[in-house]
């Protein structure tokens, strides 16, 4: 068990697992910039530890958030929460997450210097996003707005950023591999909505399995694998290149077992596993994309 404050504590707070939606993205994108012959080292890293600065940011206010608002119990059947299990204090939590976006404001100042103002409304507004997530006077994942947070930010706009602080410009590519990248990052959004449709309805957190049931949510988690896995497809028979775009196709077993998991789960405990497979299915599909796009 982990101590009270201890780094332990922190790093399941910062929900690891989850990291990997804010790294897919960046490999996509630098890998479409290097392809495109506009790979640019600083603004790739800065661009990673951006994302990854936001996403622990949402992380850490989606916790106390959670907490304070009921949707986070003892009742609650998935991963340790830092808050709600008293790992950590309300007040240490918010602060962690206020210290996560100000360090990616910092780490944005940087890409404005190297890729304009532009730079500054997309992370303005990710991080706006970040904390209105869970919190402020009208969450958004408590009106069933999450899964568009999710597919924008973490899809859209991280990997067309990613290319377009390196490039300058954007390209119907960079749009075209973001909606793969945005739809498995929503689809381990929709395992967490469907493990906790019961602790979300009592607490009034109306998500979309919450609003429509947890059969939609298993249906829209088919649909998004299903939009994932057309787009390397789509660019191959686009562009018309080698097939080396298709690379990504190498995971679609993996995928189609995860399906399983979601539609046919009987417990918590196999949801928590699908979550956890959604994530790295989603670095892998990233990976395998980002040496498809080099090849």
């Amino acid at each position: 068990m982990s101590r009270f404050g201890s780094a332990r504590a922190w790093w399941l707070a910062i929900r690891p697992p989850t990291l990997g939606a804010a790294v897919a993205p960046v490999l996509v994108g630098s890998a479409l910039a290097a392809r495109d012959g506009v790979f640019r080292l600083g603004p790739a890293l800065a661009a990673l530890l951006g994302g990854v600065l936001i996403q622990i940011g949402t992380n850490l206010a989606n916790d106390v958030d959670d907490f304070e608002r009921g949707a986070d119990t003892a009742a609650r059947v998935g991963p340790v929460r830092a808050t709600q299990s008293g790992l950590l204090t309300m007040r240490q939590v918010r602060t962690g997450a206020w210290v996560a976006f100000g360090a990616a404001a910092l780490v944005g100042v940087y890409l404005i210097v190297e890729a304009g103002w532009v730079i500054a409304a997309v992370g303005a507004a990710a991080i706006a996003a970040g904390l209105t997530y869970t919190g402020g006077p009208w969450p958004l994942g408590y009106h069933g707005l999450g899964d568009v947070c999710v597919f924008l930010f973490f899809g859209i706009a991280a990997v067309v950023g990613t290319y377009y602080v390196q490039a300058a410009t954007v390209t119907a590519a960079a749009l075209l591999l973001s909606v793969a990248v945005g739809a498995l990052a929503t689809a381990i959004l929709v395992v967490n909505n469907v493990r906790d449709v019961e602790t979300d309805r009592a607490a009034g957190k109306r998500t979309l399995p919450v609003r429509l049931g947890a059969a939609f949510g298993c249906g829209e988690y088919v649909a998004l694998m299903a939009l994932a896995y057309c787009v390397p497809v789509a660019m191959w028979q686009w562009e018309g290149t080698r097939p080396w775009p298709l690379l990504p196709l190498l995971s679609l077993p993996r995928a189609v077992q995860l399906v399983r998991t979601v539609v046919t789960a009987g417990d918590g405990p196999q949801l928590n596993a699908a979550l956890r497979g959604t994530a790295q299915l989603e670095l892998l599909f990233g990976a395998l994309l980002a040496v498809g796009l080099l090849m």
